[in-house]
């Protein structure tokens, strides 16, 4: 059975799921297809309003058949008798939720119990094809007496991220308290993981291939059109393996959907959410649209909810975000010369990484790691400051001969390509579905030639991962919320937090989802410190703040800070090959 460290745990769960990272769009097109020049796409018609109204009202019909399952269960989970956590529940209807036993392969383990949840494909047809969403809970335990509050459920951002492993930290013990008082639950989202059918979009072997090159600050005209190519083959594949007449279901207005009837389907009149990242926007999405269903939501990391942003704005946003986080980790590793001899300056130690980089598009490391994977492994330094020794490790080692550590953390697994395509296809249909995205290439020419210019480390990379956008093959587009207006005035109290320096989702975010969401709101701000995810083990007063509000209900002001969380210690090379497991590796010549 597969078992999760503490430390991975963790990192799941403040990282939510940065689906760019396991590979970077390829600048091969189809096999035996001419790289064409980028052209317009057609451009794409907001969804008419009436058939977003008869969807709602089908989710709304869903929900209450749901609840009356739940009720006529006898399965209340505030109701619940002593002894009885986690048994299956008999007489639900096939709106109801089963609990049993996990399957082996969710690597839950024994406390975790797993139920399948089915909704409509199309909620404007209820009763028409029916989806599974999987899912997962362990109860509240009542340790110290603590009365249940209810069920907690997660979604790890993305979009694409499955939530499943969130029971596992039950066992960690900044969520003791908390798990006294709550169910965790954890799901995967429509078309992620066994929820299903998977979205798919390429073969996972073709998605997984490597070694691949990334995108230069300044790629030329024909690399250009060959990878704008590659981005339009991948958009009509997501049509081809998941099916033109699905595609379109794929959006967080459905996500949104499918939480409502979740909350219904675990007995919960009002729902208590935390999301990370896109778990955000999906968060914020859920409180507009259903205020007095809301009791308790926590905001980690805020996506940026203004309409006008979403999402090609926001994607133009991180570049400058993971421009200042990737200097960042640059600073830190001149810092810890003396440990890794990257260079006593930031711009040394790109110096170092650039050099790595140009031998590895002339050689890549053991056959498999090139400048594209290079570039995804340490855009997670983006991300997560944990990684940093790693990572500055690995180009040490590199320069002086050994490819063993680049290779280890850079190389595609095999085992994880099928979850990994699945992953980005999901992220790439929803953010193509949520809104209209320009759909002639002058427009995103000019406006990442332009970011480039100053954060040249992601903006190309970024681009030509959503480029899809451009050419997908769905007509209507869904028309992004309007998040917060009179709603807000309905909301319970509510809680933001969000890293100063966050490059995925940079700090104004959360500025403009506090604003949006209304009086009721507060902001916790880890300042000047930049990981991705905020809660669950990485900053005690963080932590402190969002367990007291999961538990009472209380905020602690509009707006109050934290202090950074510290620094990760560095590693040096002689230690980390006195912990190495295995065999010695040959040294290679050093690069120069």
């Amino acid at each position: 059975m597969r078992r999760s460290s503490p430390r991975a745990l963790r990192t799941a769960l403040v990282l939510g799921l940065a689906v760019s990272l396991p590979a970077l769009p390829t600048a091969r097109a189809l096999p035996g297809s001419p790289a064409p020049a980028p052209r317009a796409a057609a451009a794409a018609a907001p969804r008419p309003p009436a058939e977003t109204a008869a969807e709602d009202a089908g989710a709304e019909l869903v929900a209450r058949r749901a609840a009356a399952a739940h009720a006529a269960s006898g399965a209340a989970g505030s109701a619940s008798p002593a002894g009885t956590a986690g048994r299956p529940h008999g007489g639900i209807t096939p709106r109801g939720l089963r609990f049993a036993p996990c399957p082996v392969a969710e690597g839950l383990g024994p406390d975790a119990w797993c139920a399948t949840l089915r909704v409509p494909l199309d909620y404007a047809r209820p009763d028409g094809t029916q989806i599974g969403i999987t899912v997962s809970r362990v109860r509240a335990t009542g340790a110290g007496g603590a009365a249940r509050q209810g069920a907690l459920v997660y979604n790890p951002g993305g979009p694409g991220g499955n939530g499943m492993f969130f029971p596992l930290v039950a066992g960690l013990p900044e969520w003791r308290r908390v798990h006294a008082a709550y169910d965790l639950v954890g799901y995967a989202p429509r078309g992620v993981g066994r929820s299903g059918p998977p979205l798919s979009c390429q073969d996972p072997a073709r998605y997984a291939a490597a070694p691949t090159k990334a995108p230069s600050a300044a790629p030329d005209a024909a690399d250009k059109a060959e990878r704008a190519a590659a981005a339009g083959a991948y958009a009509l594949g997501c049509a081809g393996r998941t099916g033109a007449d699905r595609l379109a279901h794929y959006t967080t207005l459905d996500n949104v959907r499918d939480l409502h009837v979740l909350r219904a389907a675990l007995g919960e009149p009002k729902l208590n959410f935390m999301g990370a990242s896109y778990g955000t926007y999906l968060g914020a999405v859920y409180a507009t649209l259903h205020p007095a269903h809301v009791r308790r939501m926590v905001f980690d990391s805020a996506v940026d909810p203004d309409p006008d942003r979403i999402w090609y704005r926001n994607n133009l946003a991180q570049a400058a975000g993971f421009e200042r986080r990737w200097g960042d980790f640059r600073a830190w590793a001149a810092r810890h010369h003396a440990v890794y001899g990257l260079g006593r300056t930031p711009e040394a130690v790109l110096s170092s990484y650039e050099r790595v980089r140009a031998a590895l598009d002339r050689e890549p490391a053991g056959g498999v790691v090139g400048s594209g994977q290079l570039h995804a492994a340490y855009l997670r330094a983006a991300y997560d400051d944990e990684v940093w020794p790693d990572r500055a490790a690995a180009l040490a080692a590199y320069l002086r001969g050994d490819p063993g550590p680049l290779i280890a953390l850079a190389a595609p697994d095999p085992a994880a390509a099928a979850e990994g395509e699945n992953a980005k296809a999901a992220y790439t249909a929803i953010l193509c579905n949520d809104a209209p995205w320009p759909a002639d290439w002058e427009t995103w020419d000019r406006d990442n030639t332009e970011l480039a210019r100053t954060a040249p480390f992601e903006t190309w990379a970024n681009a030509f991962l959503n480029l899809p956008c451009a050419h997908w093959p769905v007509r209507e587009r869904q028309r992004p919320v309007d998040v917060g207006g009179p709603a807000a005035a309905l909301l319970p109290r509510t809680l933001v937090v969000a890293a100063e320096r966050d490059g995925a989702t940079p700090y104004p975010g959360a500025l403009e989802l506090r604003r949006r969401l209304g009086s009721g709101a507060a902001l916790v701000t880890e300042e000047g410190a930049g990981a991705h995810g905020v809660v669950g083990g990485r900053n005690d007063c963080v932590d402190r703040h969002v367990e007291r509000y999961l538990l009472t209900g209380d905020t602690p002001g509009r707006r109050v800070t934290c202090a950074p969380h510290p620094e990760p210690a560095p590693v040096s090379l002689d230690d980390r090959a006195a912990n190495a497991e295995g065999h010695p590796r040959a040294l290679l010549p050093p690069v120069v």
